[in-house]
């Protein structure tokens, strides 16, 4: 049993490996033109990047954010609401009002995500069902299951149900991933494969793009508004979440381990993503000046370099009071509430504070050390997945395991069977 943390704790090493912090850099890359570009799809090739880059974009999110939530625990729940749900309700409003200022219209539902909003209050959601999947059989048939049946039903829009049930598989295969599994990413031919992959998929994209209706990549409508009935329905959804889950692992492969200009950037991207929506507001005035094949190609330079500069410390001490908000005076600091203390196996990054995929803390180099200031509030080691037939014990790695991940100090738990 590892002794529980004290204040007289050693200072822990905090060590980050760039893979993440670089394909989220590029991820954030992706969303960021992909909507620059959304209303300029009269451009032949502007549609056909569209429709590509829709195509896993989020879906790649959605599985890093399940990867780094596989240690969720109710301690982390003031996480959750000072990460997602407060900032959900800030930009929520935000981007109510350039709405109304730029076409006179103020419309205001907390239940019904505007814009871009609608990930955070999706990921709240399935973040509170993290523990759940710790106890099914087959997690990811199930959320593959309640995917393909909620796009037979017409879902209200509120809690944006279509997209959180719809993507909800892209969340659970995040959840049993393991470190392996990425290690697997970074075999020579698996890179060679993931490039031909991603090359073969814009390939195809060019020659079927404007036979494919762009509400399909967006997974907010049933099958029968989409024009299809509810058989056809789910097989073209089956085959939009094995097309996305294909293609987040060709783009994973191809995404480099070494540190780059870059990797710091990664993990800030929760700024680009909840900022960069202001701007595209604004270029949509410019629509008519911009809808050429120059004016898509200036804007994909511009969404590259907009991403980047959003993503600096400059804006995190900017807007950190609306997208990473201090909420302790809100909760209770009792300690006789509080969760068992955490054990020596802990963590020194708090993931959840990755809301997707900003990590919340500066990033750190290799070998740089963080003290604990604050023991009595560090979450629990992560809880095993149970295995049939035996109750929930603490993890014990096998002997040939191997820790991709550097800043993993709880090793990653076992995983349910497929």
């Amino acid at each position: 049993m590892a002794a529980a943390v004290t204040s007289s704790s050693p200072p822990v090493v905090s060590r980050r490996d760039p893979f993440l912090d670089n394909a989220k850099f590029w991820a954030i890359v992706l969303v960021v033109c992909g909507h620059l570009v959304e209303d300029l799809r009269d451009v032949p090739y502007a549609h056909a990047l569209y429709l590509f880059v829709y195509t896993f974009h989020m879906p790649l999110f959605i599985t890093i954010s399940g990867y780094l939530s596989r240690n969720f625990t109710r301690l982390r729940a003031q996480k959750l609401v000072s990460t997602l749900l407060v900032p959900y309700v800030i930009f929520e409003i935000a981007y109510s009002l350039p709405r109304w200022i730029l076409y006179g219209k103020f419309q205001l539902t907390l239940l019904d995500p505007y814009f871009l909003t609608w990930f955070l209050l999706s990921l709240f959601i399935w973040r509170l069902s993290t523990p759940v999947w710790f106890q099914v059989k087959w997690p990811l048939a199930v959320a593959v299951g309640i995917s393909l049946i909620s796009g037979a039903s017409a879902l209200p829009d509120e809690l944006s149900m279509n997209r959180t049930l719809g993507l909800l598989p892209f969340y659970v295969l995040g959840l049993v991933l393991t470190p392996q599994h990425f290690q697997l990413l970074k075999k020579r031919w698996v890179r060679l494969t993931g490039a031909l992959v991603l090359a073969a998929g814009i390939g195809i994209t060019f020659l079927v793009h404007y036979d494919v209706p762009t509400e399909w990549i967006r997974w907010r409508h049933a099958y029968t508004k989409i024009g299809v009935d509810n058989f056809t329905g789910a097989g073209i959804r089956l085959l939009m979440l094995v097309i996305g889950a294909v293609l987040v692992a060709a783009f994973l492969s191809i995404i480099t381990s070494r540190k780059t200009w870059f990797t710091a950037l990664g993990g800030l991207t929760i700024y680009a993503y909840l900022l960069h929506g202001f701007v595209v507001k604004v270029l949509d005035r410019f629509h008519d000046q911009l809808d050429n094949p120059v004016g898509v190609a200036a804007v994909i330079v511009f969404g590259v370099a907009l991403t980047a500069v959003l993503c600096t410390p400059p804006f995190r001490r900017l807007f950190r009071w609306a997208i990473e908000p201090n909420l302790k005076w809100a909760f209770k600091s009792d300690p006789g509430r509080q969760s068992p203390p955490p054990t020596a196996g802990d963590r020194p990054h708090d993931t959840l504070s990755d809301p997707w995929p900003n990590d919340g803390e500066p990033h750190q180099a290799a070998g740089a050390v963080q003290t604990r200031p604050d023991e009595s509030m560090r979450p629990p080691a992560a809880p095993a997945w149970p295995t049939e037939g035996t109750s929930q014990h603490a993890y014990r790695p096998p002997a040939d395991a191997t820790q991709v991940w550097p800043d993993d100090r709880t090793p990653p738990p076992a995983q349910p069977r497929p």
